[in-house]
């Protein structure tokens, strides 16, 4: 069903105004004497309908009020039911401005509510509220891509209307997303191929960053415990990386780094320098890598430790000579990919930056 057959027309809610959730992307729509909340009635909501809209809604720690609002071209008064948030889940922000949402988060939320939509009837709604964080990770992912830029000067010019899809599935929906499609796609020699079904692991856009002291010539890493190790029998499930963390709905590349060395290190970046935005692994996963070497302040070698515990992390800190690390990649104890890129891509500029320094 369209917007169109909603049969939507504006009206006002009098004693009410609608805010920004504080730090979210979101209304709140609250009591307020003399105010006025705009906004527009939908009156030909079928059963589904409303079902549809109470799964989107209600899990999400909202309930229905019915309120009487007037119609704005006849000041006419109609009974209607209104989402208001329950109390005490999130603060209020600034005045809703529905023109900045447009342009900040409808690109991000039309994805998001895609992924919630797909779990109507299968998944409970209260699921969808403990992992929106992730959900809005992974739209923020669909936007940046629908919005890149890349060249093709070598590879085939190939896009999105060579791909025939005939189905997809949510094979796993939880802190990740798993996706099954059977779909057809063209071949190099003109032809489509036949039908195929792939799996997908889509996790999200994240951003890395290497903190360097170019006066001092010292990098940081952190080492933690890594499932994909131990998933693998990795003797030592423990890794040396650069800082990183999966870019939240609404954030760009270079706040997610500078937001992650703090939260990981305790470090406030003086400088970002882009390394590239690269897909690490290409053959089954979605994750697409923004790398950074950021120019810190490192004055002690040796180790701390961090992270955020409300997240589970147990991060340990190493600042050592970029000898020493460079040491540490040709044994072999480095073997992290993101990592290695970022020590190399340092090898090449460190002359550069430490003369700027």
């Amino acid at each position: 069903m369209g917007v169109g057959a909603l049969a939507p027309v504006p009206a006002r809610l009098a004693d009410h105004a609608v805010y920004w959730a504080e730090g979210e992307g979101f209304p709140l729509i609250c009591a307020q004497p003399g105010g006025t909340a705009q906004g527009l009635l939908l009156r030909n909501v079928t059963t589904e309908c409303r079902a549809r809209l109470d799964y989107y809604e209600l899990g999400f720690g909202y309930d229905l009020h019915e309120v009487e609002v007037t119609l704005d071209e006849s000041g006419a008064r109609e009974t209607a039911l209104v989402y208001f948030p329950q109390e005490g889940l999130w603060a209020l922000g600034a005045p809703w401005s529905l023109a900045d949402w447009v342009r900040e988060w409808w690109p991000i939320t039309k994805h998001s509510a895609r992924e919630v939509m797909r779990g109507f009837g299968r998944r409970d709604a209260h699921e969808n509220a403990r992992h929106f964080t992730m959900i809005q990770t992974r739209a923020l992912a669909r936007a940046l891509a629908e919005k890149e830029q890349i060249p093709c000067t070598l590879r085939a010019n190939f896009g999105l209307d060579e791909i025939d899809v005939t189905g997809e599935e949510d094979s796993h929906a939880g802190f990740f997303l798993l996706k099954t499609y059977r779909l057809r796609h063209r071949r190099f020699d003109g032809e489509m191929s036949d039908e195929m079904s792939r799996e997908v692991f889509i996790p999200g856009d994240a951003a890395t960053v290497l903190p360097y002291d170019p006066v001092r010539d010292r990098v940081l890493l952190v080492e933690q415990f890594r499932m994909g190790l131990f998933g693998r029998g990795d003797r030592h499930p423990w890794c040396l990386e650069p800082i990183a963390g999966r870019l939240d709905g609404g954030e760009d590349a270079e706040t997610c780094a500078r937001r992650e060395a703090q939260e990981e290190a305790g470090l406030t970046l003086s400088g970002l320098e882009k390394i590239i935005s690269y897909y690490p692994t290409t053959g089954y996963s979605t994750e697409m890598l923004h790398a950074f070497v950021g120019i810190a302040d490192l004055p002690e070698e040796g180790s701390r430790l961090g992270g955020v515990a409300d997240e589970h992390e147990d991060i340990r800190s190493h600042i050592i000579a970029f000898t020493r690390a460079m040491e540490l990649l040709e044994q072999g104890e480095i073997n992290n990919g993101p990592l290695v890129m970022s020590l190399m891509w340092l090898a090449r500029e460190r002359d550069r930056l430490r003369g700027a320094a």
